[in-house]
């Protein structure tokens, strides 16, 4: 069983490829973005805290995420060669998270996939998903500069954290979608043969 994380800033591309990766290599596709979506819409308990905090800009707490998470991976034990994380971690603190709750399963991340672009076009992803979604929580432009912000400070520094794990592996987030999923492809062939 195998557990990547896509890594990158909003728009990067994440939920695209990791659609890619999941049908080529049968992957169970865990975003946390979906999961919080899901909750909304019900209008549970935690999604409406996790509106109210979104429509803020801000992230939803670790504890609420990694638990979300957790049930993914063991309520489902769906028939695949492993997981791809998308959207989680997004601080140092939950990657420590993460890394404590898969060493429990006798597991450990196996690569951080990360797709880097720049602010600029970061906000015209946005702002284009945003119209062709109909996502809310991408159309406010303060809101989308209060995420870019968030990102900046609280998840670049896991580029750190995992490159001395020896387990980031960077790809041009702003090529065609084809060109980064065959970066990725790359990638993940190399980690399978090893």
């Amino acid at each position: 069983m195998k557990y990547y994380i896509i890594f990158g800033p909003p728009g990067a591309g994440k939920g695209t490829q990791s659609s890619l990766l999941v049908e080529k290599y049968c992957l169970k596709h865990i975003s946390t973005g979906d999961l919080l979506r899901k909750e909304i819409e019900k209008k549970s308990e935690l999604g409406i805290l996790a509106k109210s905090i979104i429509d803020k800009g801000c992230l939803v707490d670790d504890a609420t995420v990694l638990e979300m998470i957790r049930k993914e991976i063991f309520a489902n034990k769906p028939d695949v060669n492993g997981f791809i994380l998308d959207g989680f971690p997004r601080t140092i603190e939950q990657a420590i998270s993460l890394d404590k709750l898969l060493e429990s399963l006798g597991r450990k991340v196996d690569a951080v996939i990360a797709l880097e672009i720049d602010d600029d076009v970061m906000i015209k992803r946005i702002q284009h998903r945003a119209k062709i979604e109909d996502r809310v929580d991408d159309m406010d432009f303060e809101t989308i500069q209060n995420r870019i912000i968030t990102y900046h400070k609280k998840t670049e520094p896991l580029i750190k954290y995992y490159k001395e794990k020896g387990n980031y592996f960077p790809v041009n987030g702003e090529t065609s979608i084809e060109d980064g999923f065959n970066d990725i492809c790359q990638i993940i062939n190399k980690i399978n043969n090893e």
